[in-house]
């Protein structure tokens, strides 16, 4: 997952149903002899709005909670989509535009407070590690670099076939990832995690070797291959937001079509396109274990 010079400006087309970030503040400087509490939280994607309904499709959303012992305060980080998922996985196709258009940029979030009845009511809430806040201090430093330049959601993880060791073409770029990121950052500093076992969400796409199309430019601009860009836009549309039941189930048979009868899907990725060659068994989601990272105990440690 390619990293950029800087976050763009949201284009005003984007709008989130719900807000991003409401109540965010800037990450605290603690005291470097504060012992800091971190935990593991875990909860269905949409669960305000759906309850445990993904949980069981083990659809599950990801961040990380820190309670300081020096004030008492907890704190909630999280890394999610600026527009919401819809918008992260599929662009729109814009009247008067001949490329699609994205609105795909997700970033981190920090607010303080920990919702326990969010969190532990159809997921987790558990206590992972215990860091200085000098270890705090310098895992906030690598979270700002990480926020300005790693900007873009990207919802599928792309691989060869369902066997652990098979080839990943592409890889996720989502809420676990960050927090995978900040857990391994938090070993790097010293940091000594529990013992237990975790376990993330993974919505993966299975490929032959994918052919890369070309950008935005040389598939869509005044030069572009006008074919190409029919075809990217024509497997588009069906993924659009609908209206009716009965606009719904016409493109859900356009989908299967593409993806499943012809086996082709059009990825977007760090700014590209990719043709992806389906094969069986297509997609599948996954609740599998990654294990807490093991770091170096260094002159960092409580």
């Amino acid at each position: 997952h390619r990293r950029f010079d800087y976050r763009p400006k949201t284009d005003p087309y984007c709008q989130a149903r719900y807000t991003f970030c409401p109540t965010g503040s800037a990450i605290p400087v603690m005291k470097e002899e504060d012992v800091i509490e971190v935990y593991r939280l875990q909860a269905p994607v949409w669960e305000f709005k759906y309850g445990d309904l993904l949980g069981h499709l083990k659809i599950m959303h990801d961040a990380v909670g820190f309670k300081s012992s020096l004030t008492g305060k907890n704190y909630t980080m999280e890394w999610y989509e600026l527009f919401q998922l819809g918008n992260c996985t599929f662009p729109h196709l814009r009247p008067g535009m001949d490329a699609p258009f994205w609105c795909n940029q997700g970033a981190a979030c920090f607010y303080e407070g920990i919702d326990d009845a969010h969190w532990k009511e159809n997921g987790t809430l558990v206590l992972v590690t215990t860091i200085s806040g000098l270890m705090f201090n310098e895992m906030a430093k690598w979270v700002k670099y990480d926020n300005e330049t790693g900007i873009y959601y990207e919802t599928w993880t792309v691989q060869a076939s369902p066997d652990k060791q098979s080839v990943v073409w592409f890889d996720s770029y989502e809420c676990s990832k960050f927090i995978l990121r900040t857990y391994q950052k938090l070993a790097d500093v010293g940091a000594v995690f529990k013992k237990i076992q975790t376990n993330y969400t993974s919505i993966i796409l299975f490929s032959g070797e994918p052919v890369y199309l070309g950008n935005e430019t040389s598939i869509f601009g005044p030069q572009g291959n006008k074919t190409l860009a029919a075809a990217i836009r024509d497997f588009y549309y069906p993924f659009k937001p609908h209206q009716t039941v009965r606009e719904f189930f016409v493109d859900l048979i356009k989908i299967i079509d593409h993806v499943i009868l012809n086996g082709q899907f059009y990825l977007f990725y760090n700014l590209e396109y990719w043709l992806l060659p389906m094969k069986f068994p297509y997609l599948k989601i996954i609740y599998e274990e990654v294990p807490l990272p093991t770091g170096n105990k260094t002159s960092f440690g409580v």
